[in-house]
């Protein structure tokens, strides 16, 4: 036997907010389209991502963190005010 599993690896990304290790697939991409963040559920808009939970508690965390510019590479403050509201509609 060579060891190896059959079981396909899942990609695993780290959410900005809470800055847990999680399934690509469980967490929602953001990406910056001219100094505003906007959701990427797709995950096929260009540019660099950040991803995280789609919660409003690890939205708070990256807000109050400064997560966003810093994942982004960004000066100054980005416009989250999309993907809050993608999020509280997403949420039950």
């Amino acid at each position: 036997m060579s060891g190896r599993t059959h079981d396909r690896a899942c990609p695993e990304r780290t959410c900005v907010g809470c800055r847990e290790r999680a399934a690509k697939s469980d967490l929602l991409r953001i990406v910056v389209v001219g100094g505003e963040c906007v959701p990427d559920d797709r995950g096929t808009l260009p540019g660099r991502g950040a991803y995280v939970h789609p919660a409003s508690v690890c939205l708070d965390l990256a807000v109050r963190r400064r997560a966003f510019p810093r994942a982004f590479r960004a000066q100054g403050p980005l416009d989250t005010a999309g993907v809050r509201r993608y999020v509280e509609q997403a949420a039950p």
